[in-house]
């Protein structure tokens, strides 16, 4: 009883992280839309939140190579959404068999 609500408990804490930070990598995309100023407190949280998932993504899909359009926003929100999916399905499963 105590291991399907704490099994229960970490699912959905893995759920709303993923889904937060997809969130934060849609304002991410958005504010990178409209030149922001790099001292803003807001966007330099922003970066230093998203950057160590994008760079990796930029260094295999350059903007360079993609007429200088940057994916990786994309590229990690797709991956997001699939853990997520992932995860929800596991957790159904999971309560299945307790």
């Amino acid at each position: 009883m105590i291991g399907s609500a704490f099994l229960k408990a970490l699912f959905y804490i893995l759920i709303y992280i993923i889904s937060i930070y997809k969130w934060i990598i849609v304002i991410r995309a958005l504010i990178s839309w409209v030149s922001p100023d790099p001292y803003n407190p807001i966007v330099r949280a922003l970066v230093a939140v998203t950057e160590p998932i994008l760079k990796p993504f930029r260094k295999v899909i350059s903007p360079y190579k993609t007429g200088g359009i940057d994916f990786s926003p994309l590229f990690v929100f797709l991956i997001l959404q699939f853990f997520e999916i992932f995860l929800k399905n596991l957790y159904f499963e999971a309560i299945k068999t307790i």
